[in-house]
């Protein structure tokens, strides 16, 4: 953990975390850390990650939530499916090779949901073929983006579905 300095405050304890950064930031460079954007007009989205790779879920955890999006997250496709019931997020981005049920059979499980019907679901894949990309479509996902992605990428697809 981040051991707090004269000057600087107690630590957020949450290594990565929003609050970490800032931390750093600011201890590092002798500055706060320049505004960035919080989300689409400073309004807090939330935002489902599905992703079955720990490590790749939190990184993409860490860059939506440095921009000021509020995350939950599921590991495998029925995970996924309950926790957009429970939670109702404002978009979606799902992995299509995941265990239990597979992103297409999960994305096609949301869509039945009267309330989930015009949620964004970007798929997100490491195959960039077209035949993934029509599979992704046809199930039922509004776009589709290829890992590996960065933040700027991932936050412009969001904020183009996220009007």
């Amino acid at each position: 953990m981040f051991a707090p300095e004269e000057g600087l405050g107690e630590p957020s304890g949450h290594i990565g975390g929003p609050l970490f950064v800032e931390e750093c930031h600011a201890h590092i460079i002798g500055s706060p850390l320049p505004q960035i954007s919080r989300g689409i007009k400073d309004v807090m989205y939330t935002v489902l990650v599905v992703e079955d790779t720990p490590d790749t879920r939190e990184l993409v955890r860490f860059m939506l939530e440095i921009n000021g999006y509020r995350v939950v997250v599921a590991d495998n496709g029925l995970d996924a499916v309950e926790t957009a019931r429970r939670e109702h997020p404002d978009a979606i981005l799902m992995d299509m090779s995941l265990p239990v049920i597979d992103g297409c059979q999960a994305t096609r499980l949301i869509r039945k949901e009267p309330e989930m019907a015009s949620v964004p679901i970007i798929a997100c894949t490491a195959y960039n073929r077209w035949e993934w990309r029509g599979k992704a479509i046809l199930a039922g996902c509004t776009d589709f983006v290829t890992k590996p992605f960065d933040s700027s990428g991932l936050v412009a697809v969001l904020s183009r579905h996220l009007k």
